[in-house]
């Protein structure tokens, strides 16, 4: 494992748009001695060149180094999915640990450009967990952020909950009871067709932030299809996608079922 000495800091950097970063991001990026990049493949190239371009922009610390390293792949058809993630999770943390030990030997602080914010739907805190290190957390712009401001609308309704949740549990689940605002991320199949669309508003966005974001809103018995035809231009397009949806009910039609 790494030096003691040394502290990670996890800087939330938003959805895609450079003046995403907060002011706290800029100094945390330059009081690091390391920067470390992750390498997700070709297909997500872009990912990896935004990091570059922010640094680029924005880190004037001469001293500081840039190191990049390639993500392990997980093991999308393991049967036992916790199992999965967490064999992933300990690939990434050892990944992590031996960009450092070289870069670093002596320690000092690392500075790893987290998509979003940490704390939302990521597993950068619990990786980082498995290091022992201290952390410090810098806050970002999350895509759910990022997605009520493209759209121009509020997160919630007047004294109204709102829960987050994932396109695998809406598909698996249905509309969860007593709520009627939904936000869903991490949805590779479009899990809204599953749901009876009556009384049924969408926002959706991907590419949050970026040049290439694309919206669409509306009644979901006309905006689902239209977003499922995008989506899969778009993906072809870019080779990968980032999206996130609200899902909201309006107040003259009963839950929608599953």
């Amino acid at each position: 494992m790494s030096s003691p000495a040394t502290r990670l800091n996890l800087i939330g950097i938003g959805t895609g748009n450079p003046e995403h970063l907060t002011r706290e991001a800029i100094r945390a990026i330059n009081e690091a001695a390391l920067i470390l990049i992750p390498r997700k493949g070709p297909d997500k190239a872009d990912l990896a060149d935004l990091r570059r371009a922010i640094c680029a922009e924005v880190l004037t610390n001469p001293a500081a180094r840039i190191v990049e390293f390639d993500m392990p792949v997980r093991d999308g058809a393991a049967p036992d999915y916790r199992a999965c993630v967490a064999a992933w999770h300990a690939a990434i943390a050892a990944r992590w640990s031996a960009a450092i030990t070289r870069a670093l030997p002596q320690g000092g602080e690392v500075a790893l450009l987290v998509w979003g914010d940490p704390s939302l739907y990521d597993s950068t805190l619990r990786i980082a967990a498995r290091l022992g290190l201290a952390t410090r957390v810098v806050p970002g712009i999350t895509a759910i952020q990022a997605l009520t401001a493209a759209h121009g609308v509020a997160l919630n309704e007047v004294g109204a909950p709102v829960l987050v949740t994932t396109g695998r549990r809406l598909r698996e689940q249905g509309w969860p009871a007593d709520v009627d605002t939904l936000v869903v991320l991490l949805d590779g199949g479009c899990a809204f067709q599953t749901l009876a669309p009556g009384g049924v508003e969408i926002w959706w966005g991907a590419y949050l932030g970026m040049a290439a974001q694309i919206l669409e809103a509306g009644p979901l018995a006309s905006a689902g299809p239209a977003i499922m035809a995008r989506r899969a231009a778009a993906r072809a397009a870019h080779g990968w996608i980032m999206d996130v949806y609200m899902l909201r009910r309006t107040a003259m039609q009963g839950a929608p079922s599953s």
